[in-house]
């Protein structure tokens, strides 16, 4: 693979799935947690797996979207001094030797203090193929927006059960890659069951656009991912996975991901 990254990754990706009559698995982890290399480790063993993308986060201070289970892990990760340079190095060590996409999962701050272009030009040196930033929506500051999704990268967008009408359609006009659809309200964590009326919200958001729907927040076991894999496009499985790593280590996080691509697979 080239040293710069592949604008459209994300689509070749979905489109083979969509072929094969597949639901992509899509892991996330922080970068930095566990410490060190081990983040290597980490997103070898997803692909070992059966991950089709990979979300990795760049840990934040303040991170507002997310429940204590990844707010912990950013916090391990920040004192072992993990930083926006050390994520970037990472995913270039990772997609010299792997074809699965990386989307960069992050918060505004960082990439305002690295720079908007000397981060895009950054991440898509190291071979990232998307960029997810929580707290950055539609229309908020649109020269920014300019900035972030003028890179080559695809600039994934979330679209929440609250969202109004008139706000998916705006947001579905500058979606790139696919749409991360959250869920249920709230912050990020493993949840107890699956929120009714999901497949309907999934259903009615198909109907107004070709782009792959991928759903996260709350899927917290194989259950919960084969439930939702029979209306998505995509699985998003997050603070299990930061949760088992960081409490029993990288075979019992390597089971829980096997486990959630076959239920991924018998749901297709």
């Amino acid at each position: 693979m080239s040293e710069t990254g592949d604008s459209g990754r994300l689509a070749v990706t979905f489109q083979r799935l969509q072929a094969s009559n597949r639901c992509g698995f899509i892991p996330y982890i922080t970068a930095g947690d566990p410490a060190g290399p081990a983040t290597i480790d980490v997103m070898e063993m997803l692909v070992e797996a059966g991950a089709d993308v990979l979300e990795l986060g760049v840990p934040f201070s303040d991170p507002l979207a997310d429940g204590p289970t990844i707010q912990a892990a950013a916090w391990r990760a920040l004192e072992q001094g993990t930083d926006v340079e050390q994520v970037l190095t990472w995913t270039r060590e990772f997609t010299e030797g792997h074809d699965v996409p990386v989307v960069l999962f992050s918060y505004l701050n960082p990439i305002l203090r690295y720079g908007p272009e000397d981060f895009v030009r950054a991440a898509r040196e190291s071979g990232a193929a998307g960029l997810l930033i929580t707290d950055l929506p539609v229309g908020e500051d649109v020269v920014l927006e300019a900035k972030l999704g003028s890179g080559g990268l695809d600039l994934v967008r979330l679209i929440a059960p609250t969202t109004p009408e008139d706000r998916v359609g705006r947001i579905l006009e500058a979606a790139q890659g696919f749409i991360y659809y959250i869920s249920r309200t709230g912050v990020t964590g493993e949840r107890g069951q699956i929120r009714q009326g999901l497949a309907d919200e999934v259903s009615r958001l198909r109907s107004l656009t070709q782009l792959p729907i991928a759903v996260g927040f709350g899927i917290s076991s194989p259950e919960h991912a084969k439930s939702v894999a029979s209306v998505a496009d995509g699985v998003v499985v997050g603070s299990a996975l930061v949760r088992t790593l960081a409490e029993e280590g990288l075979d019992s996080a390597a089971e829980l991901a096997r486990g959630i691509r076959s239920a991924i697979d018998a749901a297709t």
